[in-house]
């Protein structure tokens, strides 16, 4: 009796002990986050994808958590509770730089070479151009959100160039819609005359018959500049095991569902570097969005 009992005894702390084990041994969720350049609802379809393709992938568990701006998702990874993001150019830069290790480590086929759309109220009068519109000036004229490369910096730069002068001094009013779902609603409903929006979103919402032809229209496209990327912090092999930053990797530039791929929209993910974005970096110092 005592025996069987001894021996229930240890079976029970040897069960106990290797549960803690393998409690300990669990790794913890890989997560990660995006920025909110669209309607958050299609974002969090968009990006639950991705999470269960990561996870299937990768072998491990991989949540993706929405952030209410661009300045909450640099927050988050800066702070280790988001380990990859999809940030635009700018955002993916000032990650970086607060986080230094971190890596861009791939990018959209089209991100290479990315453009803004400069779009108007049709009752501006303005028409389409291939030069830069001098006929914006003394409009109201929005960007999107103050951190978002294709919806500010971009757009700023060229106005800055062209014009010579900060968009507060070009237009009658300047605002920020926040993201380029917004601006195009500010244009297309008149409470803006003019427009800075990601081409990628204005594609997306014509097909999904949310621009009125007949209230707005692209007027200029900006020359091309580097864009969209997954970034990843430079610590996560040391949670995740050995490699596990090319795995990540890896598994984008094998990512091949047509359906998935479509709603980023993207052709296909290549590689990307940090030297990609330096031109990012350059015009933020220039027009004053990062200190030197």
């Amino acid at each position: 009796m005592f025996n069987r009992l001894l021996a229930l005894i240890l079976s029970l702390v040897i069960l106990g002990g290797l549960s803690h084990v393998l409690a300990q041994e669990k790794p913890k969720p890989f997560i990660f986050t995006a920025i909110p350049d669209q309607d958050v609802t299609r974002l969090q379809k968009r990006f639950g994808k991705v999470a269960q393709y990561l996870s299937d992938t990768l072998g491990v568990e991989v949540k993706y958590i929405p952030v209410k701006s661009y300045s909450d998702a640099v927050e988050a990874f800066k702070n280790n509770k988001v380990q990859l993001a999809w940030f635009g150019g700018l955002s993916g830069v000032q990650a970086r730089s607060a986080e230094p290790g971190a890596k861009a480590i791939t990018q959209g086929e089209e991100d290479a070479d990315f453009i803004t759309y400069f779009i108007a109220n049709t009752g501006t009068g303005l028409k389409p151009s291939k030069d830069f519109p001098h006929g914006i000036e003394g409009m109201t004229f929005t960007f999107g959100s103050k951190h978002s490369t294709s919806g500010r910096l971009m757009p700023e730069y060229f106005i800055r160039k062209t014009l010579g002068k900060p968009p507060v001094e070009v237009f009658q009013r300047v605002g920020f819609g926040g993201d380029h779902s917004k601006t195009l609603d500010l244009v297309q409903s008149g409470k803006y005359q003019i427009g800075a929006i990601n081409y990628k979103v204005w594609e997306n919402e014509q097909k999904a018959g949310k621009v009125d032809d007949s209230k707005v229209q692209v007027i200029w496209k900006t020359p091309g500049y580097p864009n969209y990327n997954w970034t990843i912090r430079g610590d996560v092999n040391n949670t995740w095991g050995e490699g596990f930053t090319d795995k990540v990797q890896q598994a984008f530039l094998n990512m091949r569902d047509p359906e998935l791929l479509a709603t980023f929209p993207r052709k296909r993910f290549i590689k990307a570097d940090n030297a990609m974005y330096e031109p990012i970096l350059e015009t933020a110092r220039e027009i004053g969005i990062l200190q030197q």
